[in-house]
This record gives structure tokens, sequence and C-alpha cells, in this order.
């Protein structure tokens, strides 16, 4: 349910605010992780995190710099809540999500604490837009408990070998198998789908490799309905990192620069299908 949205309380600085000259930078990050209507968002001095869950099976993350933006302050140690993503980024593109060249919609984001709404104030030409959105109790996220010292292989690619493989792999199939290993074929991707199975090999010393560390050879299979929300991210990338445990939980962290240079990442946690794994025993 959504909290009471109490007018801001003029006389105490909000604990969150935010400017930004080009609201795009923030609209095309949050549009690489909405697949589910609502978010949690996570702010610190070091910046924005949000936060998409689906199926308790996969998680997605953006995060946006504090440096991204012209002004970021937080006035606790960390601010939280939970809101509506889909209505977020109809406000951020009220103006029209993309503008005529020269012309950019900017941004001053401010959040009065729990309770209170997300105030958006939106101008562009001249023209400003107030936007009010209602903030929830934000709940508790998945622990997927991966981090970089469990990490048992990984690789860095250019996006466009990942892009190249979803258009030719076999999009019917349930299941993305993914090979990684410090011998051949060190990277490969597997589909089984209506017109049988297809594998698609990255030799460790390919053009579109740029970092290969794998200590052991690991194959897992993932839901592709679990993955496919993350080719939003990978079509605004330029890089993506390929990291798995020894769970064969899945990360893959995208790296977005903007049109202003600037470098923000997208990444999505996804565990390994089950299914797949107990029908292969």
């Amino acid at each position: 349910m959504p909290l009471s949205a109490q007018p801001p309380a003029s006389a105490e600085p909000p604990v969150l605010s935010a400017s930004l000259d080009n609201a795009r930078h923030l609209s095309s990050l949050l549009r690489a992780v909405h697949f589910q209507d609502h978010a949690t968002c996570f702010a610190t001095a070091n910046g924005l995190r949000v936060t998409v869950e689906a199926a308790k099976c996969v998680q997605a993350n953006a995060f946006i710099q504090a440096e991204i933006f012209q002004e970021f302050a937080v006035q606790e140690e960390s601010v939280t809540f939970r809101i509506n993503l889909s209505v977020l980024l109809d406000c951020l593109t009220i103006f029209g999500a993309s503008s005529s060249p020269g012309t950019s919609t900017a941004l001053r984001m401010c959040y009065q604490g729990y309770g209170y709404p997300l105030m958006l104030f939106l101008e562009e030409g001249g023209v400003v837009t107030v936007c009010k959105i209602n903030t929830q109790e934000p709940e508790e996220l998945l622990d997927f408990d991966f981090c970089s010292t469990k990490v048992v292989n990984k690789i860095i690619l250019q996006s466009e070998g990942l892009r190249e493989a979803f258009a030719e792999l076999d999009m019917t199939s349930e299941v993305l198998q993914i090979t990684m290993s410090p011998d051949k074929p060190y990277f490969r991707l597997s589909t089984f789908g209506n017109a049988g199975s297809a594998h698609l090999d990255y030799p460790r010393d390919s053009d579109l490799m740029e970092a290969f560390h794998c200590n052991q050879t690991q194959t897992n299979r993932y839901k592709i309905s679990l993955l496919k929300p993350s080719t939003k991210a990978l079509a605004l990338s330029c890089k993506v990192s390929i990291r798995t445990d020894a769970r064969g939980f899945l990360s893959l962290q995208y790296m977005i620069r903007n049109e202003d240079g600037q470098v923000c990442f997208v990444e999505y946690y996804c565990c390994p299908d089950e299914e797949a794994a107990e029908a292969e025993l």
C-alpha cells in the first residue's frame, strides 16, 4: 500500500535531492531494468541504486553514480523507498521520449523522507512540470550472496559479441547453456530449440574478448525467460562482464556510456535452472 503522501515540510531539507541537465541519462538506465512495475531505490552519498526483481530468481540493479548528477545530496547514511517504476518512467519522459535536437529535459528530484512522495520537477523550453509519485514501504530484497571473492570464472566481452549471439541462437529454446572453461571451447553459448541444438564458441584470443579469467570448467543452464530482460541493458552497453560462482549463479554486468561519455553500470543476477540440472543427473 502506498504510504500517505504528506506535503513536503519546507523547513527541513529533503533527505535526497538530485538534479540532472538531461533526464534521458536517467530514464535510459531505468528502462534497462524495467521488467517489473515496481523497483526499490537505495541512495547513499555514492549515488543511486535501483533494484528490480522477478520470480525470486533474477535481480537487476542499475547503478547511477553521484558524479553523473549535477547535484546529488543525501542527508542520511542511506535512503530507501519503493516506487512504481512504470509511473516514474512515464514522468521522466513527459515531454516525449526523444527531444528535438539541441533540447533536453532538465530534472530536479526531491524526496522528503519516509512517508513522503518523490517529487520531480521537469523543465524543457521554459515549461515546468511537477510530478508527485507516491512511495511505498520497501520490501526485503533477495540476497544472491554473490561477491567477487567467490567468482570462479570471469570474462569481459565487447557487447556486440553478445548481441550477435542473441540474434543467432534459437530463442525458442527454454534455456541458454553457458560453458566457461580454461580449455576449449573456452566460452560457449548453447540453445536447444525447435530447430535443434545451436552452439556459438568464442576463443580466448577472439577480438571481442577483452579479458579471460577461467579457473575451472563450468556448464550451467539458465532460463531464457529470465535472461531476456537483460537484453535491454545489452542494447545500451559497450562491454559486458560475465561471471559465475561455484554454485553456478550468473552475474551479467553491463557497462553503459551515456551521450556525455559518463559510465554507469547495470547488473543482472540470475540463478541456474535447477530443473535442467536435475534432468541431467
